[in-house]
Formats: C-alpha cells, structure tokens, sequence
C-alpha cells in the first residue's frame, strides 16, 4: 500500500485514462505478486543470495523500465487530456494495460526481496505444501483488491475533473517520481 511505482502507475491510469483501463493495471500487479509469491516459495532468496548478479540484473532491467514509464508520462503530461463519459475503454486498451501492470511488477526487484525475505523469515522450516497456494493466492486477493479500490476512486468524474485542471503538473510531479525511484535503482549496485 506504499506509493511506490504500482501506486502511482493505478493512480494516474485511473485519473487519465478509465476505471477499466486502470482496473486492467491492478490485475496485472495481482498477478505479478502471486508470480513473486510463487517463486519466493521455491527459494529466489536463495537463488538472489548464490547469484548475486542476478538481482543486479533485475534491479538494471526495472530502473530502466521505471525510467521509460516516466518519460511516456513526462510526454504525455503537456497533451490535452480527452474525458470518457462513460469511463470505460475498449477490450484492447484493458488488456494492454494489464500487461503494463504486470511488466511493472515484475521489474521491480523490491517485490521480489520483499517477498523472499519474509518468506525466509517468518514461515516455519516444514508447512504443508497448500500452504504456498494459499499464500499465492491471497497475495494475488490482496494486491488485486487494494489496486481496484484505489483505481475505483480515483477514476470518479471528481478526481478525474480536479486531475484535469492540474495534469500537466500531476503529471510531471509522478513522472518525476518514477524517474527518480528507476534512477535510484540504477545506481544503488
């Protein structure tokens, strides 16, 4: 639920594109969670601790990703911005956004240690193997449900009216943000 790169990412697809569009982003990160939760299970830890370059690589590959997703922001910031009246977009759109959220999740690195180190810290040596699918699962519940509420009521024809009166500056002040967390992750090695 911290405003990292997810949080802003739903935000401004729900206050500059639609709730479906931003509904799409949401179930990708669902999606990118239970695959980190999934791999957590089988031990990235231990495969990010034995091959230490391998989190370089990922940290590399989603700074540059965050720091795309900040320019196309930054960009699209000065266009003037054309409002749904039924805030909904077309099939593609949904889907092409989807993939967006996912692609965000799975570049960033933190989610992965996150995941990993609880995983290694608080789960007992020996737990049934059904536990991992619940905890997958309700990783997959509680990403998904957060982002949809938080896409839900940013994408209200208040927020998007109030967006629209500030969305050259909302959108370089978020565009600065992410820009900054992908600069961060490049250069923290």
């Amino acid at each position: 639920m911290s405003p990292g790169p997810s949080f802003v990412l739903v935000a401004h697809t729900a206050m500059a594109k639609s709730r479906s569009e931003a509904i799409g982003v949401a179930i990708g990160m669902g999606v990118g969670v239970t695959v980190f939760a999934i791999i957590a299970s089988a031990g990235v830890f231990i495969l990010l601790e034995m091959v230490p370059w391998l989190y370089g690589l990922l940290k590399i590959i989603g700074g540059s990703y965050l720091c795309f997703l900040a320019f196309k922001m930054w960009n699209s910031s000065k266009e003037p911005m054309t409002q749904s009246t039924t805030n909904e977009k077309t099939e593609s759109g949904v889907f092409k956004m989807f993939f967006v959220g996912l692609f965000t999740q799975l570049t960033n690195p933190k989610t992965a240690i996150v995941f990993a180190g609880v995983f290694a810290a608080f789960l007992p040596k020996e737990v049934p193997e059904y536990s991992y699918y619940l905890i997958s699962s309700s990783a997959f519940v509680i990403d998904t449900l957060w982002y949809t509420l938080v896409a839900t009521v940013l994408s209200t024809q208040k927020a998007q009216n109030t967006y629209a009166k500030f969305k050259n500056h909302i959108g370089r002040v978020t565009s600065g943000f992410i820009g900054l967390m992908g600069i961060k992750l490049l250069i923290d090695q």
